[in-house]
Parts: C-alpha cells; sequence; structure tokens
C-alpha cells in the first residue's frame, strides 16, 4: 500500500514538520519554512565529501566533531539544513541535531543543488552566524573559503591545484585542492 504525506496547507512549514516526511533516499532541508528536496548525491559527490571528511578529521581537535550529511542543524523553528559536511562543538549537538549553527558547513556543488548552495544557503548560514562556509567544486577541485566578518562573508581564499593553503577556522590546516582528488 503506497502512504501519501500531506503537508500543511497555508502557512510556512515548520522542523516539526519535517519529522513527518518519508524516509525515502531523498534530502529534505527547509529553509525559513520553505521545503527544498534534494536527490541522493551522485558518487563524484560523495567521493569529495568523504575525502573533505577524512582531511578535516585527521586535524580535529577532540572538542569538536566532523560530521557528513544528512545531520540535521536547527538554525531556527522553520530552518533546518543538512550541510554536506560541518563542523561543531560537540556539546552543542542533542541525540538527533546540532542545536545551532556550526564552526563550519560545507556543501559541495552539484547540478541539483548548485544554485540553492550559492545563493539560498549562503544567505542563510551568513545570517544563522556560521563563522566559516566553504563552496567545493568537484569538478574543478576548487574550495572557495568563505569567513564571516562584520555579519557578512568575504572570500579568503580560493584553494586549488597542488599548493597547500594555510586555513585558520574553524581550526588550522593545510589544504590543497589535489586532496580532493580519491
Amino acid at each position: 500500500m503506497t502512504s501519501v504525506t500531506v503537508l500543511p496547507f497555508g502557512r510556512p512549514l515548520t522542523r516539526a514538520d519535517l519529522r513527518d516526511l518519508p524516509d525515502d533516499g531523498h534530502r529534505y532541508e527547509l529553509i525559513d519554512g520553505m521545503l527544498l528536496v534534494s536527490p541522493a548525491p551522485r558518487i563524484p559527490h560523495q567521493l569529495v565529501v568523504g575525502r573533505l571528511h577524512l582531511l578535516l578529521s585527521t586535524t580535529c581537535p577532540p572538542d569538536l566533531y566532523v560530521l557528513m550529511a544528512p545531520t540535521a542543524v536547527a538554525l531556527a523553528e522553520d530552518t533546518e539544513v543538512q550541510p554536506d559536511l560541518l563542523v561543531a562543538p560537540r556539546s552543542q549537538f542533542t541525540e538527533t541535531e546540532l542545536a545551532g549553527p556550526p564552526l563550519l558547513a560545507v556543501e559541495v556543488l552539484s547540478a541539483s543543488t548548485r544554485r540553492v548552495d550559492l545563493l539560498l544557503k549562503r544567505d542563510r548560514y551568513e545570517a544563522a552566524g556560521v563563522p566559516s562556509y566553504w563552496l567545493v567544486d568537484p569538478d574543478e577541485l576548487t574550495i572557495t573559503v568563505l569567513e564571516l566578518e562584520d555579519g557578512g562573508y568575504v572570500e579568503v581564499a580560493v584553494v586549488q591545484g597542488s599548493e597547500p593553503q594555510a586555513l585558520l577556522r574553524p581550526f588550522p590546516l593545510s589544504i590543497a585542492g589535489d586532496d580532493l582528488l580519491t
């Protein structure tokens, strides 16, 4: 028998509404009450996420977690996102979510999410006070590093090629674009 999920009509959605959605392989996110549905990521996307997770995890201080999606991040009652990768203090996690903004949100660009990542999520992460936001292009093997300064994101680096760049946030590390290769 097929199950049908009925969403509330005539009001913005809330994080509570997300809990009623099916576990069907799609990624469900909520930004300012608007539901975003993304298909499961493609293999190149997942390979880059896995490689970044490994690179960040090896230098991560013990008081922080480095987690991959799906990890719910509660930014407001009408906003719950799932960055491809995040870094946050262990103390900010509950059993089911990160309660508040991470120190770092990473989004790997894909055809289905590029505009959302470059516009909607960037704006929402900025408004929530996420100190660092990385936009990773798996085709170009680049990481655009944005950091929050005076309430707005400023591009502080574009990591590419074989030359490592030293980054300070969310913790000191050195990374090159070629590090994204598997």
